[in-house]
């Protein structure tokens, strides 16, 4: 299966689903959010299939580093403030056809068969 991925080349999560879907045979297009920004035409869509709470890594560092103002963004402007701040994604952001997956779960590992 064809898949796309979006991913930070030094995150370790990022680096051991690459290797994971490549072992389990898939073709993987990878896309550093670092380097080349987010797609802000598919934000919109992946933020309709997974939702904010999903998608946005409140959690992270970059997360914690923003002021109130922006972090308000969260529930106004999501995909704004994704595209502001690509390492708020939550990685990796794996796209399967028409299916978006978000993170490196045992959920999503099974639905990829890796």
């Amino acid at each position: 299966m064809q898949l796309t991925t979006y991913t930070l080349k030094t995150c370790d999560t990022c680096r051991k689903a690459l290797k994971a879907l490549e072992a389990a045979g898939h073709e993987v297009t990878n896309h550093d959010i670092r380097a080349e920004g987010l797609p802000r035409e598919a934000l919109p869509g992946w933020l309709e299939a997974l939702g904010p709470e999903v998608l946005v890594n409140t959690r992270s560092t970059t997360w914690r580093g923003l002021d109130d103002a922006t972090r308000a963004r969260l529930s106004t402007d999501p995909a704004g403030l994704l595209a502001d701040h690509p390492t708020l994604m939550k990685r990796p952001v794996i796209l399967a056809g028409d299916t978006v997956h978000a993170g490196w779960t045992p959920a999503v590992r099974a639905a990829l068969g890796a």
